[in-house]
């Protein structure tokens, strides 16, 4: 997380909290020691934002402390976006119409980098409760916007267990169970992998050398082909 990223969490983790927040739980929900704790917090204090308390008794942000309510992170963006999109198709055609507007307006108040987010954070939505995933999917967001590749073993339904470096693409959800869509390296073909079914994974510092909105493009313009094979 680069040091800019980091100051911006801090202080929306102190927003939602009622109550002062210790520096031991700041540095545990960043995955940073506490000495950084105690150092952004001096920073932040030092560009005027109104942060009141000291270590070991916990830190709280002024009520009337105000930023731009779009500076998202791209996990909010997704978050947001799939439930604008999740009522856009099945709630009724006010809030329908309302949650398509609130994407358009997201779409045009964010970066630019981050709008591919926005166009397609993910694949439908799901319908209950979800099966346990067999890899971090907050790192294979990560590993998509970078563009990595990742190593998996995955159990088949009707195949013995196999091995395989995938670039992935989109994450997505079929009823009940997480789907990772992805270039698969041993059949030279998109795949979708249903993540309760990866039984390992390991998350390498190998780049597959196509840009994230190339490689999504391509993976839309199979899916779409296929769709019309099925209808034809």
């Amino acid at each position: 997380m680069r040091p800019a990223d980091r100051l911006f969490q801090i202080i929306q983790i102190l927003r939602r909290s009622t109550r002062p927040v210790t520096a031991g739980a700041l540095a545990g929900e960043l995955e940073i020691s506490k000495r950084s704790v105690y150092r952004d917090i001096a920073d932040l204090i030092g560009q005027r934002v109104p942060i009141r308390g000291e270590a070991g008794l916990g830190y709280v942000l002024d009520a009337d402390f105000d930023m731009p309510p779009l500076m998202l992170t791209t996990d909010e963006i997704e978050a947001a976006v799939l439930g604008a999109q999740w009522v856009a198709e099945r709630g009724d055609p006010v809030l329908a119409a309302a949650a398509r507007d609130l994407i358009a307006k997201i779409a045009t108040a964010v970066p630019q980098r981050l709008r591919p987010f926005i166009a397609e954070p993910t694949i439908g939505a799901p319908q209950g409760h979800v099966a346990a995933d067999g890899l971090d999917i907050a790192r294979t967001r990560a590993w998509i916007r970078s563009g990595s590749k990742i190593r998996i073993r995955y159990r088949s339904q009707d195949a013995p267990d196999s091995e395989r470096v995938i670039w992935p693409v989109i994450v997505g959800y079929a009823e009940t169970v997480r789907l990772l869509a992805a270039w698969c390296e041993l059949r030279q073909d998109f795949r979708h992998f249903r993540t309760d079914r990866i039984l390992a994974a390991e998350f390498l510092d190998e780049r597959h050398g196509s840009r994230p909105g190339v490689l999504r493009a391509r993976w839309r313009r199979q899916m779409e082909t296929e769709r019309g094979l099925r209808l034809s």
